[in-house]
């Protein structure tokens, strides 16, 4: 897929993390240099403990680099106060965990609305919106029903929905179907591979090599480094 011409959505140069405990340094990640365009379909690939995870939380920004910078939207966000992360985190980008994160006491329809609750959208609009995006991952008819009433499947098109409620920039997915067996896994690809046919821009962490084959380019990490850039997939 050809991505030159497009617009950059997400730049990171020299990024890196350190993580000091009793005096010992640990380089999570460094001098990280990457850009992703709008529209773009990025998997980061990579032995557990060599930075994947990490670097999504540097892009999500659940975490701040040691060094380098980081822009976002043509945003620089390296250095911002906690308060401005946290609304830039809340209209900009949209996660989808491992483990769903759903919050057990609400149901499908105010797991996906709350997001917005606290962006202060009007009640209209918040409607319009959770409806749409239940629609586009098919659970539109489990609106009552509650995340112990869904299968993992079900939950994770939940989570997906409420990742693209508020219409983010960019959906960063970390394993997304790690807690799911091969049929929902597979499901739940496919639908990220509709979303991004349908303009959305993914980052996702991922350790299996059948679904980092889903995304347009695949970034190979190890020991905090990005060692490798393979491009294309075979879906």
């Amino acid at each position: 897929m050809e991505i030159t011409s497009r617009e950059t959505l997400i730049s990171l140069d020299g990024v890196t993390k350190v993580f000091v405990t009793d005096e010992v340094e640990t380089h999570a990640l460094s001098g990280i240099h990457l850009n992703i365009a709008r529209g773009e379909y990025v998997s980061i690939a990579g032995p557990s403990g060599c930075g994947k995870s990490t670097l999504l939380a540097i892009l999500g920004l659940l975490d701040t680099p040691s060094g380098g910078s980081y822009t976002l939207n043509k945003q620089p966000v390296a250095n911002i106060r906690m308060q401005e992360r946290a609304r830039i985190r809340n209209r900009e980008i949209g996660f989808i965990f491992q483990a769903f994160n759903l919050i057990g006491d609400l149901n499908v329809y105010e797991n996906v609305e709350l997001p917005l609750t606290y962006r202060g959208m009007p009640g209209s609009e918040r409607k319009k919106a959770v409806m749409e995006a239940l629609e586009k991952v098919g659970m539109s008819h489990r609106l009552k029903h509650y995340p112990s009433q869904l299968s993992g499947g079900q939950q994770q098109r939940v989570a997906v929905a409420r990742a693209l409620g508020g219409s983010p920039s960019v959906l960063l997915a970390d394993e997304p179907t790690g807690n799911l067996d091969s049929a929902n896994g597979e499901a739940v690809m496919g639908l990220l591979k509709d979303l991004h046919r349908n303009g959305a821009t993914i980052c996702m962490v991922t350790h299996d090599p059948r679904y980092a084959a889903f995304a347009d380019r695949t970034i190979h990490m190890f020991d905090g480094r990005i060692v490798e850039e393979v491009a294309g997939g075979s879906h």
